[in-house]
C-alpha cells in the first residue's frame, strides 16, 4: 500500500532521528537494550559516537515491522498518536487510540487505524498539512517496552479509491457504528523501540462500549451534521483545513 500520489507532501528540513538513522545503517554498530542516562547533547537523542561507530544506548532501531515486533504491536489494546503544524506556534496534538481490532499491520513499512467520529479532527489536518506522524505503543504488561513508528501519512477518505482495499484489512471491528470517518495512512521513515522500564503495570480489561452506543444510530447525514456543529472539525485549533464536509460517500 502506498501513500496517494496526488497531492505532494509538503517538505521540511531534516529531523534529527533521520540524520541518526542513516548513521546507524552507515556504519559499525553496537547494540545495548539497556537504558543509560545522557552523558551529553547527542545521547540524549539515544546515540552518542565513538570514533566512526554509532553506539545505540537506549533501545534498537529496526529495519521493518515483523515477527516479535509486529506482534507486540497488534496484541496493545492502547496506543497514541502525535502530530503538529509547520507553525513554531501551532498547537502539538496527542491522542489515546484504542478499540480492539482498529489498526492494522498493512505491510512491513506501513501501518493504518481507523479514525472514529469525534469532537476534534487534530490529526487530519495536520496530516493533510505536513504528513508528519508518530506512532507509539508501550507494553503494560510482561516485559517492559516502547515502541515508535515515526513516519509520513494522510487521511484516507471514504470516496478515495484505496477504501475498500484498507477497510478489508480492519476484520475484527465493525466500523459501521463508530462514525467511521477516515483511515489514516502511515508509511514508516524510522521504527524504533526503547526500554519502558518507567511505565507501570496496567490492566486490560475490556474497550468500553460507549462510543459505539453513541455513533451506531448516526447515518451519513445526522453524522454531517454533528461534525458541522463542532468548532474544530471542519477546521483545526489553528485554522488548519480538517474533515472534509458534508462526509464523503462510502466507495
Amino acid at each position: 500500500m502506498t501513500l496517494s500520489p496526488q497531492k505532494p507532501l509538503v517538505r521540511y528540513p531534516q529531523e534529527p532521528f533521520v540524520r541518526a538513522r542513516r548513521a546507524l545503517l552507515s556504519a559499525p554498530m553496537e547494540e545495548t537494550r539497556t537504558c543509560s542516562p545522557p552523558v551529553h547533547e547527542a545521547e540524549s537523542r539515544g546515540t552518542r559516537r565513538a570514533g566512526t561507530a554509532i553506539i545505540v544506548t537506549m533501545g534498537k532501531v529496526h529495519e521493518r515491522i515483523d515477527g516479535r515486533l509486529r506482534e507486540f504491536i497488534e496484541a496493545q489494546p492502547v496506543f497514541f498518536t502525535a502530530t503538529a503544524p509547520l507553525a513554531g506556534d501551532g498547537t502539538v496534538n496527542l491522542s489515546p487510540k484504542g478499540l480492539r481490532g482498529s489498526l492494522a499491520v498493512v505491510d512491513e513499512l506501513t501501518v493504518a487505524y481507523l479514525d472514529f467520529a469525534g469532537s476534534n479532527a487534530e490529526t487530519v489536518a495536520h496530516l493533510r498539512e505536513n504528513g508528519r506522524i508518530t506512532l507509539m505503543w508501550c507494553a503494560f504488561q510482561g516485559p517492559p517496552n516502547i515502541v515508535r513508528v515515526h513516519g509520513r501519512g494522510e487521511p484516507v477518505f471514504r470516496d478515495d479509491p484505496r477504501w475498500g482495499e484498507l477497510v478489508a484489512h480492519f476484520r475484527d471491528i465493525d466500523p459501521s457504528v463508530h462514525g467511521l470517518r477516515a483511515i489514516i495512512l502511515v508509511r514508516a521513515e524510522l521504527i524504533r523501540d526503547t526500554c519502558g522500564y518507567a511505565v507501570p503495570f496496567m490492566v486490560y480489561e475490556a474497550d468500553r462500549d460507549l462510543h459505539g452506543k453513541r455513533f451506531a444510530r448516526e447515518d451519513d447525514a445526522s453524522l454531517s451534521a454533528y461534525f458541522e456543529k463542532k468548532e474544530h472539525i471542519a477546521t483545526s485549533i489553528d485554522g488548519l483545513p480538517g474533515l472534509p464536509l458534508p462526509c464523503r460517500r462510502r466507495r
